[in-house]
């Protein structure tokens, strides 16, 4: 019942609760996860992807793998075939000359691309699978065949901007399985929600003029990259289809659940997206050493749980999770496999971390100005 828990305040708020009530209702109902299941799909070249001194190393993936098959879901998953993403799907999000740039890279013994992005003659496939993998999950769930899906993946890939490889990240997976559900699928609009710590510049880049996609991020602030500021709302034809949530250092479950019942949640609402996709980054836990949010794994799955559960109204169920950042290898472990138990269906247990212990700075104003100023908000 952490769910409850979380809440800040007396009373709970009406979109918490009906996610609490959409939970636990479908979890008696679908306790096998059912016919119509969740997918995983896993990228089977990642490992090779290796710099064992980088935080982004091959035991991120191993240590999630490795809970999965200790914690008896796997058999109720269903398990997609990947195939890498192709030199036409790459490019329709990334230039020519990055593309090229990072099967150059990966041609030499190893390689820097900027001062955290590293390559190995491993990485062309690596990444390309890693984006393959997001298109995987895609292709399921607005095809039918499953209900949701997790693309676990890595290299990770929301930094990557349409002309530049950083921060860890070679392409950008969702983006690139976004444009693909666009273009490719017939979708006509997709929610991306990046609750990563880091702001996901890359993703906002790439659809900042585009009206097709609403791009909603939660993010400490000040940290890297420094964009995602609140002002940030898109251009053009993509203007007020980009919701930035810079947090103060410190912001945790309460605070989070706040931004998401009173901005995230009524954005999407009013947004009507046909798909919605999560860059699923869980480096925002509060054992995380590069993060400076105070996130619990129960905080993560009361997330996760929000956005499943409005899924299911406002796009008949149709969401995916592509992996990006966490990396304290128990905590990213533990917060994808309760992710896992939220779309199947199941309850996911006690937290084994537990919650940070900190206070929370208060995000009213951050709140209140978002609603007045932001235009899928403002009334």
């Amino acid at each position: 019942m952490f769910l409850v828990a979380l809440l800040p305040g007396p009373a709970l708020c009406y979109n918490a609760v009906l996610a609490y009530i959409w939970f636990y209702r479908h979890r008696a109902r679908d306790a096998s996860c059912g016919p119509m299941s969740t997918a995983i799909a896993i990228n089977p070249r990642h490992a090779a992807h290796d710099e064992p001194r980088h935080v982004e190393q091959a035991s991120r993936l191993r240590a999630i793998i490795a809970a999965l098959d200790s914690s008896g879901l796997r058999p109720s998953l269903v398990e997609l075939p990947v195939r890498a993403a192709t030199d036409a799907q790459l490019r329709a999000v990334h230039r020519e000359r990055m593309v090229e740039l990072v099967r150059w890279s990966a041609n030499r013994a190893s390689s820097w691309i900027d001062h955290d992005t590293y390559t190995t003659p491993a990485t062309w496939d690596a990444a390309t699978m890693a984006a393959g993998t997001a298109i995987t999950v895609v292709d399921a769930v607005v095809g039918g065949s499953v209900r949701n899906a997790f693309a676990l993946v890595r290299p990770p890939g929301h930094h990557a901007t349409p002309g530049a490889s950083m921060g860890f990240c070679l392409f950008n997976n969702i983006a690139v399985a976004a444009r693909h559900a666009l273009d490719g699928l017939g979708v006509g609009r997709v929610a991306i929600v990046d609750y990563d710590v880091h702001h996901g510049n890359g993703t906002q880049d790439i659809f900042f003029a585009d009206d097709r996609v609403l791009f909603c991020s939660t993010h400490a602030s000040p940290l890297y990259p420094g964009t995602g500021a609140e002002r940030e709302i898109g251009t053009g034809p993509g203007h007020g289809t980009t919701l930035n949530l810079p947090l103060p250092h410190g912001v945790g479950d309460a605070g989070f659940a706040r931004v998401f019942d009173e901005l995230i949640v009524p954005a999407i609402r009013r947004y009507r997206p046909d798909l919605i996709l999560v860059s699923a980054g869980y480096d925002g836990h509060w054992a995380d050493p590069l993060g400076p949010l105070t996130l619990s794994v129960a905080g993560y799955t009361a997330l996760t749980a929000r956005l499943v559960a409005l899924a299911e109204d406002v796009c008949n169920g149709r969401i995916a999770l592509v992996l990006e950042g966490g990396y304290n290898l128990k905590a990213l472990a533990a917060c994808v496999m309760a992710s896992l138990h939220v779309l199947c269906r199941r309850e996911p247990g006690p937290d084994p971390f537990g919650p940070s212990g900190e206070p929370e700075p208060d995000v009213s104003a951050l709140i209140a100005r978002l609603q007045h100023g932001h235009p899928l908000l403002a009334v």
